[in-house]
């Protein structure tokens, strides 16, 4: 995946406390009883991504803070809003604002337009298929990768994450007021947490990771609102610069496919 990369926050930490505590407390039947019952964290993933894979439209308000480290060590927050307005299997909008920029991205299953709406410039090609197809076709070409574009692999049982050196179900939580499960997965090159709706609707309400590749170890989080059920038409995936908008080029990195 190439979004996936940022850390546990304290907040977390101080959840999994209680957890721990009364799990320890708790006579031995009690203990047996509750880890007979507790979720499988790579079956409620799978879970996750088939109930995703269902999803014919969809739209999503993710409220995210990247946490960096600048070169004097300083720990700066950068937060954003992003929106995610898709149609399987061709086409989205992604409108993505933080405190520095404003980047969309289009793509109506024939076209693939990334668009600075306070600088005037976008820069499109085609291309046609899907929207699996165009995600890597913008990695392997452009280097762009997309805000979050897990979001559109785990619908996909072929792309969810795997290769866990741990999982572990951490506990039940809430999340915007929806109950929901929270576990815990490293990978060689992240550790992350996922927060996974409960019910007949296991859609993913909480994101963070760590990226441990980095020494200053950035972390990211994001919380998601569900529209399971939006409408949309043709034009808005459509996109049409404005009078004064200028078309540039994309830019192609050392060593990217043709």
């Amino acid at each position: 995946m190439h979004t996936l990369s940022t850390t546990l926050v304290f907040a977390a930490a101080m959840a999994v406390a209680p957890v721990a505590a009364s799990s320890h407390e708790a006579p031995p039947q009690a203990a047996a009883a509750a880890t007979a019952t507790a979720p499988d964290p790579v079956q409620a993933l799978q879970r996750m991504g088939a109930y995703m894979g269902t999803l014919e439209t969809f739209e999503v308000t993710s409220e995210s803070s990247l946490d960096l480290v600048m070169a004097d060590d300083q720990r700066i927050d950068l937060d954003g809003v992003t929106t995610y307005k898709v149609r399987r299997p061709d086409a989205f909008v992604i409108d993505n604002r933080t405190d520095r920029k404003q980047r969309r991205f289009y793509f109506d299953g024939r076209r693939f337009t990334v668009y600075a709406p306070g600088r005037g410039f976008y820069a499109s090609a085609e291309a046609p298929g899907t929207i699996h197809q165009i995600l890597d076709t913008a990695y392997d070409q452009y280097g762009i990768a997309l805000p979050l574009e897990d979001l559109f692999h785990w619908g996909d049982p072929a792309r969810l994450p795997k290769d866990f050196q741990s999982a572990e179900y951490i506990g039940p939580a809430m999340v915007g007021g929806v109950q929901a499960d929270q576990f815990a997965f490293r990978q060689e090159e992240i550790d992350w947490q996922i927060w996974i709706q409960q019910g007949d609707r296991p859609l993913p309400l909480k994101i963070v990771i760590i990226d441990k590749t980095d020494p200053t170890r950035p972390e990211f989080s994001a919380r998601l609102s569900w529209n399971t059920n939006p409408r949309f038409d043709a034009s808005t995936f459509a996109f049409s610069p404005a009078s004064a908008d200028t078309s540039i080029a994309f830019h192609k990195p050392a060593g990217a496919s043709q």
